[in-house]
């Protein structure tokens, strides 16, 4: 059963209050394409918003009820230099990797995965038919953790804190929230990673320090992003980077008519150089180099699927 702790509205914790809250500096759309084995995604951050979200680098959403989309999963694939974060909304998959670590990614389920110096993974669908749907999340890491022991985190539904308010379920994933600490803390970009789901109507709000970046997506119905002056629609399937300034203090959002499920995501910036070469992520050009050359002379490990 999840973990569910109960906080009432009018009582917020004192780093919940939001009187100034940020407005929205755009809307995004993320854009269709195919990775690993042909599976069919969207890639809501893209990487020439890398800079913008610094320390998010990638935000891939999948979701289909066609087996075709996603049967071929993603098979044995390197990284370095970064965390991954899956989180699973509906689906089974099985992930793999050169360090020895195995787990079954399922509904509600989360896998923290930090690559560190380098490993070799794969992520298999354990399932032929019925709906996949989820989110990974790309993370960077700062230079001085880069070429650290990579790791591997499974975190159930189970051990996912929920938060429940007036006409809203916030299930904490990473940071905290009205009080309520989540599953993961990481102390260099200190991410937030918050599922919303709320009830047609409710409003929600998040206390944020000014100089993180933010952004929401939103994945069921719409909401209303309230920027005090201002008020922003985001539809189902946008991304709304929200605007850093020195007065305000937090977002405040609105459900539409028929409800919203939303991702709310926010860090400290590393403010560092990013290079990036496909699956390796590191602060220079050279550094990308050798990392290519790692993996071609085996340093990365042997892959799961041999």
């Amino acid at each position: 059963m999840t973990t569910t702790l109960t906080a009432p509205v009018s009582t917020p914790s004192h780093d919940s209050v939001v009187r100034q809250p940020r407005t929205v500096e755009r809307l995004v759309t993320g854009q269709a394409t195919s990775d690993g084995d042909g599976v069919k995604l969207t890639r809501v951050l893209t990487q020439p918003l890398q800079r913008r979200l610094d320390p998010f680098l990638m935000l891939d959403a999948f979701g289909s009820d066609d087996a075709g989309d996603y049967i071929g999963g993603f098979p044995d694939h390197p990284h370095r230099g970064f965390e991954t974060v899956t989180y699973m909304i509906a689906g089974r998959m099985r992930h793999r990797d050169s360090t020895g670590n195995e787990g079954l990614l399922q509904n509600g389920g989360v896998q923290w995965m930090t690559a560190g110096r380098g490993l070799i993974h794969s992520e298999l669908p354990e399932q032929e038919e019925g709906r996949m749907e989820g989110f990974q999340l790309w993370l960077n890491l700062p230079a001085a953790d880069k070429m650290g022991t990579p790791g591997y985190r499974d975190i159930p539904t189970s051990e996912i804190p929920e938060l429940r308010l007036a006409g809203a379920t916030v299930r904490v994933i990473a940071g905290a929230s009205h009080g309520v600490a989540g599953a993961v803390q990481k102390a260099h970009t200190e991410p937030l990673y918050l599922d919303l789901h709320l009830e047609p109507g409710a409003t929600f709000e998040q206390a944020l320090p000014a100089g993180h970046n933010a952004f929401v997506y939103v994945y069921r119905g719409e909401l209303d992003v309230d920027g005090g002056a201002t008020r922003t629609t985001v539809p189902r399937e946008r991304m709304a980077v929200l605007a850093n300034a020195a007065d305000r203090d937090g977002v405040r959002v609105r459900a539409g008519v028929d409800g919203a499920r939303a991702l709310l995501i926010a860090g400290r910036p590393l403010n560092e150089p990013i290079a990036q070469y496909g699956p390796f992520v590191m602060n220079k050009q050279a550094e990308i180099f050798q990392a290519v050359e790692d993996f071609r002379a085996g340093k990365f490990g042997t892959p799961p699927g041999r």
